[in-house]
């Protein structure tokens, strides 16, 4: 099965689990460490929203630790994606194309490679949220940083280390509103 193929038979099977009224609003595939595949799936009824999380074999996950796992990947690959290279890689690239242009400084063109790698790394949805997804944009990330002379602290760093918390607080939220039980 594809990786499209599994992702319609997960929101096929999400959409049998949608209350009166409810709507799926998102399926979110992730492999959280373990391996396995979890898909997260959001409902919304007016501004009410809830949750729910299929395996592979689209049945209900009820592991509290599984269903955490796969909300903080999710997170944290969407953050690593919205604050690499600065969160705007299309407008970064546009200015290092003006600097090799104007001031043509040492180095510039490994930045604009590096740039283009990361923006390469970045997959289009659907895509896997896994920790090997992660890495590879760690890597990118800091490889851009180093090209760009950034010395010391990493930017990209910075902003995952102060993404785990908001990756706990979803990860609560989503444990509130799971649409069923959790051991």
């Amino acid at each position: 099965m594809t990786f499209e193929e599994e992702l319609a038979a997960a929101g096929e099977a999400a959409s049998e689990h949608a209350a009166d009224g409810e709507e799926l609003v998102a399926v979110i595939p992730t492999e959280p460490g373990t391996g396995a595949r979890v898909f997260l799936c959001a409902y919304e009824r007016g501004e009410e929203r809830s949750w729910l999380a299929f395996d592979g074999a689209r049945r209900p996950v009820a592991d509290r630790v599984l269903v955490r796992d796969a909300v903080a990947i999710a997170a944290m690959c969407e953050l690593a994606e919205e604050s690499a290279g600065g969160g705007d890689l299309g407008e970064l690239r546009a200015r290092l194309v003006e600097l090799r242009l104007t001031e043509n400084p040492d180095g510039i063109e490994d930045a604009e490679v590096a740039a283009a790698e990361l923006q390469a790394a970045i997959q289009p949805p659907p895509r896997l949220a896994s920790v090997p997804y992660l890495d590879e944009l760690g890597r990118a990330a800091a490889k851009l940083e180093q090209a760009l002379g950034e010395v010391g602290s990493s930017p990209f760093a910075d902003a995952m280390k102060t993404g785990i918390a908001a990756a706990d607080e979803l990860a609560d939220d989503v444990e509130r509103r799971y649409k069923g039980p959790l051991g």
